[in-house]
């Protein structure tokens, strides 16, 4: 059987996981990517090692791991930038990164000039059960959500 091709948002998800793991040594568990007409939104999960999650858990050591993402995206996001565009055929006009410490989650948006306000959402035990297979559930690139486990290729077929 052959396999589905993978969408754009299964793309941009593999290749953000694996520059992840070239930039840190450090694969997330998974990568969310939300694409919409002028803006891209990946979601790294479980994206810190287990010693900057050590670091984080005081105030100053949480600001520490914080401005080393930040720095690390701002120096390192080029390829990804350069990949966005080969994939999606459009320009990154800006980007940024944001990270919770608390959950390991590091947040990167690309954006041709819109606004971007990204909320992370506490876990919630009764939500996140109802999410168990969720992660081998593909969507299009209309804005939907796409989940990609760390490692997994995309498999639509």
């Amino acid at each position: 059987m052959e396999k589905a091709p993978l969408t754009v948002a299964q793309q941009i998800a593999d290749i953000a996981s694996a520059l992840q793991q070239q930039r840190t040594g450090h694969a997330p568990t998974a990568v969310t990517v939300v694409l919409s007409e002028d803006t891209l939104v990946v979601t790294l999960h479980e994206a810190l090692t287990p010693a900057e999650m050590a670091l984080a858990r005081s105030p100053t050591g949480a600001a520490r791991v914080q401005e080393f993402h930040r720095q690390l995206f701002s120096n390192n996001s080029e390829s990804l930038r350069l990949e966005i565009k080969r994939i999606t055929g459009r320009e990154v006009r800006e980007a940024a990164a944001e990270v919770e410490t608390a959950t390991g989650t590091v947040v990167h948006a690309f954006t041709t000039g819109a606004m971007v306000q990204v909320f992370l959402l506490a876990q919630n035990g009764a939500a996140e059960a109802g999410r168990e297979g969720e992660l081998d559930r593909w969507a299009n690139d209309t804005g939907q959500e796409v989940v990609l486990p760390a490692g997994a290729a995309a498999d639509t077929g």
